[in-house]
């Protein structure tokens, strides 16, 4: 796979200002043998999300405006719940919410007193700044973790250091021990991560009551930021 069309075609394309942040790792070069796992599996299969919403979180968020990053492991293997956007699902979905969703929505309408909307959507946090960021950006329909062997790591990490290295101070809200391993990214005194259980685990001490919204917010005042709007309305 050569030509950057073909990749965009296959994984769609990275914002410029994203890719001038994340350096080698977003390189045509080092993008083609990821676009060339995806290209074969989307022979075969159904491939989630749609090449145009594979960095949907990168197009939704700025680098200079991150306040916080949400990371999950990969986009939800069901063609209506895939958006591009960890734990996100489109605001128009006629049917059930994801359960790790649910309970991200029980979570935050606890520990921050929120009314929230009828809708699955997080895409307004994206406007006040929260990276909806998966580890790995595509997923076969109905088999999660499926893409793993795409190496996206190589650039959703290059994507992590990138924000870590800010002169600001952001939050990472790390769900579960897949996001976790991922804590020796963010080294840097302006930035730092609050560890919560996955909110699909099945521990005794699970993620409901564990207050990841308010305790980032906690560690933006102690760095003399701003909270996070976490509201979900538009």
């Amino acid at each position: 796979m050569e030509a950057s069309t073909r990749i965009d075609e296959t994984i769609g394309s990275i914002p410029p200002a994203w890719v001038r942040a994340i350096g080698p790792a977003a390189s045509p070069a080092r993008l083609a043998p990821i676009a060339e796992f995806v290209a074969a599996r989307r022979q075969v299969g159904r491939v989630l999300p749609e090449p145009e919403r594979v960095f949907a979180a990168l197009h939704a968020t700025s680098l200079d405006t991150i306040q916080a990053v949400i990371l999950g492991q990969d986009p939800y293997p069901n063609k209506e719940h895939a958006t591009g956007l960890a734990f996100s699902v489109p605001a128009d979905l006629d049917g059930p919410l994801p359960r790790s969703l649910r309970r991200i929505r029980t979570e935050l309408r606890s520990d921050c007193h929120l009314r929230l909307p009828d809708h699955g959507s997080l895409e307004a946090w994206t406007r006040y700044g929260v990276l909806l960021l998966n580890t790995t950006l595509t997923v076969d329909e109905g088999e999660p973790g499926s893409h793993w062997r795409a190496r996206w790591g190589t650039l959703t990490d290059a994507i992590i250091t990138a924000v870590a290295n800010q002169d600001r101070p952001v939050a990472f809200l790390l769900w579960g021990r897949h996001a976790q391993a991922k804590t020796h990214l963010i080294a840097n005194p302006n930035v730092f991560a609050v560890s919560s259980p996955h909110p699909m685990a099945r521990s005794k001490v699970g993620f409901l009551g564990s207050r990841p919204f308010s305790r980032a917010n906690a560690g933006l005042n102690d760095l003399r930021a701003d909270p996070i709007v976490w509201s979900l309305d538009d």
